[in-house]
Order: C-alpha cells, then sequence, then structure tokens
C-alpha cells in the first residue's frame, strides 16, 4: 500500500468528523432542553413534552437516547459536571478541613434547592444509582482522603455520608415550608456539624490511634 494511500485511510472523512461534532453538540442541546422541561413540569415529565421543549419530535429524541431512562443518565451527567466544578471553585477557597466539609455539603444542599424537580429526575429510578456513585466520587471520597483516613474507611465513610445528606436534604425538601423548618444554610451548618462530630471525627481520631500504634516503642 502506498504512503498516500496509508495516509488517507488513517485520515477521518472530513464529513464524518463533521457529522460527528454535530450530533455532540444536538445531543448536547437536547440535554438542555430536557432539564429545562423537567425543571418546569416536574420529573414525571414525558418524552412527549420533553420533545415539544426542544422544539423537535419525540423520534428525534430517541435517536441520541434511545429511552427515557438513557435521557436521564445524560441529565444526571450533566448535573454531576456541574457540580464537580462548583465542588473545585469551592475547594479552592476552603482553609480547613472543616471549612472542605462544609462547602461538600453546601454545593449539594444548593443544586437540590435549585431544582428539586431536576434532582428527582435523575434519583428516583435505577438511571440515579449511577447518579449517587458520581456523587460519592466527586464529594465525599476527595474530602475523606484529605483526611488521611485508612482508603476502606474513606470509601465507607464516602457512601454514607452522601447517604446521610442526600437523606437530609430530601427531608428538607419536604418540610422546608413548614414554619419551624431552618433554612438551606442552617440545615447546611447543622449537616456540617452533625457529620464532623461523628463520623468524621470517627475517621481523624481513626487515623491518630493507628498512627500512635505504629509509634516504636523506647
Amino acid at each position: 500500500m502506498s504512503q498516500v494511500t496509508e495516509d488517507t485511510a488513517a485520515s477521518p472523512d472530513g464529513r464524518s468528523t463533521r457529522w460527528d461534532d454535530h450530533r455532540a453538540a444536538r445531543r448536547v442541546e437536547l440535554v438542555h432542553a430536557a432539564r429545562r422541561a423537567v425543571h418546569k413540569a416536574g420529573p414525571e415529565v414525558s418524552m412527549d413534552e420533553i420533545a415539544t421543549h426542544a422544539g423537535t419530535s419525540k423520534s428525534i429524541v430517541y435517536r441520541y437516547f434511545v429511552d427515557k431512562p438513557g435521557l436521564q443518565l445524560a441529565v444526571g451527567e450533566a448535573v454531576v459536571a456541574q457540580m464537580r466544578d462548583a465542588l473545585t471553585a469551592a475547594a479552592g477557597t476552603a482553609t480547613t478541613p472543616r471549612d472542605a466539609l462544609r462547602s461538600m455539603v453546601a454545593v449539594y444542599l444548593e443544586m437540590i434547592e435549585h431544582s428539586p424537580n431536576v434532582y428527582y429526575f435523575v434519583t428516583r429510578t435505577a438511571p440515579g444509582l449511577p447518579f449517587l456513585d458520581s456523587m460519592v466520587e466527586i464529594v465525599a471520597l476527595p474530602f475523606a482522603q484529605e483526611m488521611d483516613a485508612d482508603p476502606v474507611d474513606a470509601a465507607a465513610w464516602g457512601s454514607g455520608a452522601v447517604g446521610f445528606i442526600r437523606g437530609a436534604g430530601e427531608w428538607w425538601l419536604a418540610h422546608r415550608t413548614d414554619d419551624d423548618a431552618p433554612s438551606r444554610l442552617e440545615l447546611t451548618d447543622k449537616v456540617t456539624a452533625w457529620l464532623w462530630g461523628g463520623p468524621v471525627g470517627f475517621l481523624a481520631r481513626s487515623r491518630r490511634t493507628q498512627d500512635r500504634l505504629e509509634e516504636p516503642t523506647a
């Protein structure tokens, strides 16, 4: 095979590349449109409503996402990406481990307050499992590792911490209009204090105990 032929075979077709770029851009547009539709109509929004909101047909939406769980997964990935950016920004301003923990709690609660409908859309069904796994990965585990905890303890704490924050947050969504309900900022402080005084303190104490056990004896 000549060098010219080899170079031609190795290079992607320009039209194919442009089509791939178009599909990727169109997919992002549909995810944004779906997120807006869910925010407005609720987590039980139909694919017909999402297509209408996107200004297209349901068949086009299915062409990009196959089914509703596929769309839920894509919306969840977009939310995770946004939260990762927010956490990165927050981590840059945290001066203590407790500040970092509060930032973690605050970003999660801000997300669910901003759009409870979108939150429930990506967490109430099976596609919500990857979303919650991602929350453990980007929210809780880095903090636990920053505490220099045992890796197994850090993994267990990360999963438990997200579950705790999720439970407190969903309770708050259901009761936030009650007269005696805490504000989001008050709940952020409460959850931070509970985690810091409980399982976070355990992680720190566990590490200090291990360090003492490993100190050489006279």
